[in-house]
């Protein structure tokens, strides 16, 4: 057997899901004029920035940082963003949902209703706003059906709308980006990661990341067959009983509607284990906001979400 096919041949999964991605953010650098990168401090945009810098180090990355934030975030996963961000030392830009909600572009019906879904309209701004003809995510294929439809990179019409019935081919990994002005592209350089695959790649890497990853005891509500946190942004309610559980977070985002799952996995190796045998999604586990029609994945796909 030749040198170059053992090379080949001790490949591991990771290796080709790494080298598929990095291929992936390359094809962005190459063929997108003003790309930019998704990043919210979570599990899956810090294994894109690891990622990118295997693309493109000692160089810096050929796009900006970009989050959007609803305001209700929880605390740890902003400040672990903004730290990484200046450790990398990479441009990030925050646009906000509040600031949407100051120029009238988003009003909720209530006050406490949940900003997450209208995350689109704040993004949907930002593009228009720093003219970008990319954007790269985090999203895998495995987290909900709506997302399995997306090709890896999925064109956006010039409303910001996604259309699964008008995407274009990707037959032996080749790649369109071509838009016309005001369109853009969505990229997925880790669509075809599994959840296990994310966890797998942040042992390999010894990726930081942050404390509510891990389990810790947090005073929650159970609600539907998920746990609620108890938090300033999300209250208790008159007959909700308060129990201090000990959890982690499969997901994290908004804090109105993500959900910790019960836990005592305090390191990645423990994770791992949980997460391989696990039959219960990422999402259908985690997402108060899936569990309602209006909220669907794809409904909110064809209007601008990531």
């Amino acid at each position: 057997m030749s040198t170059a096919t053992q090379s080949h041949s001790t490949l591991s999964h990771l290796d080709w899901l790494e080298a598929e991605s990095i291929h992936i953010l390359r094809e962005v650098a190459g063929q997108c004029a003003n790309p930019a990168m998704l990043f919210s401090g979570g599990k899956d945009s810090i294994v894109m920035l690891r990622l990118a810098e295997k693309a493109f180090r000692p160089g810096r990355f050929p796009f900006p940082l970009l989050h959007v934030d609803t305001g209700h975030n929880y605390s740890e996963v902003i400040d672990f963003r903004d730290a990484r961000a200046c450790e990398l030392n990479e441009r990030l830009i925050v646009r906000s949902v509040e600031d949407s909600m100051r120029r009238g572009t988003v009003v909720l019906k209530s006050a406490d209703e949940s900003r997450n879904k209208h995350q689109s309209v704040t993004l949907l701004e930002a593009i228009e706003e720093f003219g970008f003809d990319a954007c790269i995510g985090g999203a895998r294929r495995d987290e909900e059906k709506a997302r399995a439809k997306e090709r890896l990179f999925s064109f956006r019409d010039g409303f910001g709308q996604w259309d699964p019935k008008n995407q274009r081919p990707e037959l032996w990994d080749l790649y369109n980006a071509r838009v016309h002005k005001g369109e853009n592209i969505r990229v997925f350089p880790i669509s075809n990661w599994t959840e296990l695959d994310v966890w797998q790649y942040i042992e390999s890497e010894k990726l930081q990341l942050p404390s509510i990853y891990f389990a810790h005891t947090r005073p929650v509500v159970r609600k539907g067959g998920l746990l609620q946190p108890v938090t300033e942004i999300t209250p208790v309610k008159p007959g909700d009983v308060i129990e201090d559980v000990l959890v982690r977070f499969r997901t994290v985002g908004d804090i109105t509607c993500t959900a910790p799952v019960e836990s005592d996995a305090a390191t990645v190796a423990a994770i791992i284990v949980e997460t391989a045998t696990t039959t219960v999604t990422e999402r259908g586990a985690t997402r108060l906001d899936d569990q309602t029609s209006e909220a669907s994945m794809e409904q909110r796909k064809k209007e601008g979400y990531f």
